[in-house]
């Protein structure tokens, strides 16, 4: 979950730990990543529980800032996948990214990969 207002950069575990618990009603235990980012939009932080303790991930760009995907008017958080999220956490911008359409297997061939009527290929 993203964040859709900028949070005090200062805020550490914590602080966040309240935002997430009070603002959105989530339960910090979860084992979800939670990401904050700063009013400059330069920082982004991510909060998550893992095993008996939290941890913080903060990092910084040295150039540029990060590209947050569309928000719908009056969202608190906006919902990313692992995929969104790494893709925010390396500066692409989410919104700007066109997933190809599911793909599915031709209609002839088996379950194992061979064509109907024939061996299965061998390896090379």
């Amino acid at each position: 979950m993203l964040a859709t207002e900028p949070v005090d950069m200062r805020k550490s575990i914590d602080g966040l730990m309240a935002l997430v618990r009070t603002a959105w009603g989530e339960d910090v235990y979860s084992g979800h990543l939670f990401a904050f980012v700063s009013r400059r939009g330069d920082r982004i932080k991510v909060l998550t529980w893992s095993r008996g303790g939290f941890m913080l991930l903060h990092k910084r760009l040295e150039t540029g800032r990060f590209r947050l995907p569309p928000v719908d008017a009056g969202a608190q958080v906006v919902h990313l996948d692992a995929t969104q999220l790494a893709m925010l956490l390396d500066g692409i911008d989410v919104a700007q990214v066109r997933p190809s359409p599911p793909g599915r297997p031709p209609g002839g061939l088996a379950r194992d990969g061979s064509s109907p009527g024939r061996g299965s290929a061998a390896a090379c």
